[in-house]
């Protein structure tokens, strides 16, 4: 069993006006998870993308658009949507405040594909 600390792990821009924080993942341990949340600035998200595995996208806080085939929801504090996987999906801060997102992936790598050239595959092992 191992305990972590979420409070000394560094947030990353990844994109401007999105925060992630990796909370679980191989580089920690992990060898079935990859858990990280993150922060969005409003009109910002994680574009149309895909992932080889399962994931859950929960709201911890604000409001989003997820979008995912060719259903979409409208999500807020303590509701999740679950991503099959090989799905596209995307989703963005569809209001006022900061976006709080929580992200479960059944992998303990990140990995994405996105549809948008200009953005690059990420693969996060650090």
């Amino acid at each position: 069993m191992t305990m972590f600390d979420h409070n000394s792990q560094p947030l990353e821009e990844w994109r401007p006006g999105v925060r992630t924080q990796m909370r679980i993942s191989s580089v920690n341990g992990a060898y079935q998870l990859c858990i990280f949340d993150q922060f969005c600035d409003p009109g910002m998200g994680a574009p149309l993308h895909l992932h080889a595995v399962e994931e859950i996208l929960e709201v911890v806080a604000g409001t989003a658009e997820i979008w995912c085939g060719d259903e979409t929801y409208n999500a807020s504090a303590n509701q999740s949507v679950l991503i099959p996987a090989g799905s596209k999906h995307g989703f963005r801060n569809n209001g006022e405040g900061v976006l709080h997102v929580r992200a479960t992936l059944a992998a303990p790598i990140f990995e994405a594909s996105y549809d948008d050239r200009d953005e690059l595959s990420r693969r996060w092992v650090r």
